[in-house]
């Protein structure tokens, strides 16, 4: 169930919004065959496992191992479960169950009534914080959120004004970017916009970009913004209109209406998985506030402002720590959720 788990997270930032799937055939104590969910659209790790077996003969004797229950349904592919049983597996062992829909048990139940052993509930914990995302938005039916800040060494993360102050270094810079990969989205407010100009895309790896999504009330942002290039898709909620030109789109909403909560649904209804919130304290406090999030990322630096803009109070279960160059990073799990 581990080498499913690590097939899996090859596909990360590339095949949402399905979750992310590595499979395994084994005959006896040996791997022979293998696969995992590469990009949206095309196979299933399971039929991809299966199809990679050179000797079909021995699946009639052989366990198949699965990281999520495997899909009944016709989407994109045909169902997984008639794949597997028209290949005559004995055995599929499953590590999570599919909170979809559209799945929900009837995968399980689809091998049972074929005949086939299912045992399921293998490595379940680390099948649930593989696919957080994924299970995160078909239970709660909002994307998983990510807060993400750098901060100084004394509690700041800007100095006062509308300036630019770079506080993270360049290894930290290309992990943030990393991160970005792995969401569907990314959100900043308007005063992030304004005095960052921030680009919001994938540069320092190779990625897809995700979604930007920029709180803009007021319409503010000026029209040679980055945000506003047409590059990539980005929506910018406001209070003033709604359109849509090429990858730019406009999305009113009321802004003292439960605005976090609205923008939310509007994604989740888009099938967003997960965003990565990186804007300033007013915004970062707000998800805090509401406790609106999963995860936090916190960048803290040696550097030291004596005052200014100060970083968000948080509190959460440590993850983990990592250090950077002279880059600290502590990761947070919302333990109020």
């Amino acid at each position: 169930m581990q080498r499913c788990i690590d097939l899996a997270q090859k596909g990360m930032g590339r095949v949402a919004p399905n979750p992310l799937v590595g499979c395994v055939v084994v005959f006896g104590d040996e791997i022979i065959g293998e696969g995992y969910h590469s990009i949206f659209g095309e196979l299933h790790a399971e039929i991809k496992a299966l199809e990679s077996v050179e000797d079909k003969s021995l699946l009639g004797s052989s366990t198949l191992y699965v990281n999520l229950e495997p899909c009944n349904h016709f989407g994109k592919t045909p169902p997984c479960t008639r794949r597997i049983i028209e290949a005559g597996v004995p055995k599929v062992v499953i590590g999570h169950r599919d909170p979809n829909i559209q799945i929900e048990g009837r995968g399980i139940e689809k091998l049972r009534e074929a005949g086939i052993e299912v045992i399921e509930g293998i490595l379940s914990e680390s099948n649930y914080e593989l696919n957080r995302r994924f299970l995160t938005l078909h239970k709660k039916k909002r994307p998983f959120i990510i807060l993400k800040w750098a901060q100084t060494s004394d509690g700041f993360m800007a100095k006062a004004g509308d300036v630019k102050t770079a506080i993270s270094n360049e290894q930290s810079k290309q992990l943030v970017h990393q991160w970005r990969g792995e969401e569907q989205a990314i959100m900043v407010g308007t005063n992030t916009a304004l005095i960052d100009n921030p680009q919001l895309t994938v540069r320092e790896i190779d990625g897809v970009n995700p979604l930007r999504v920029v709180l803009d009330r007021e319409l503010q942002i000026p029209q040679n913004s980055h945000l506003l290039d047409g590059k990539t898709s980005t929506i910018v909620v406001n209070e003033h209109k709604s359109d849509r030109e090429h990858n730019l789109e406009h999305l009113k909403l009321d802004f003292d209406q439960d605005l976090l909560t609205n923008v939310l649904n509007e994604l989740a209804s888009r099938d967003i998985q997960s965003i990565l919130v990186e804007g300033g304290a007013q915004l970062h406090s707000s998800f805090i506030a509401a406790n609106l999030w999963d995860e936090a990322r916190i960048i803290t630096s040696p550097v030291t402002f004596g005052g200014g803009i100060e970083a968000p109070e948080i509190s959460g279960e440590q993850l983990k720590t990592e250090s950077l160059g002279n880059n600290f990073i502590s990761y947070l799990t919302n333990s109020r959720d």
